[in-house]
């Protein structure tokens, strides 16, 4: 699995996403975490990634997307 950093919220509600050293965009949603994911090569769903252990959350977990 990639090794995957979600950042903590921004002012506008999204997250920098970085999978294996590289920011692949701004999240503001789970659906756009796990697209990024894809894109990287991933096979995941929405539950992968909300209980995945491999993602470090910072700044709140999967279900905190507000500033």
């Amino acid at each position: 699995m990639p090794v995957v950093i979600v950042y903590p919220p921004d002012e506008e509600g999204g997250r920098r996403v970085r999978v294996d050293g590289e920011i692949s965009g701004r999240a503001f949603g789970l659906k756009d975490v796990v697209e990024f994911l894809r894109r990287a090569g991933a096979d995941v769903e929405d539950t992968d990634v909300m209980c995945a252990d491999w993602i470090e959350w910072r700044g709140g977990g999967p279900d905190v997307w507000e500033h």
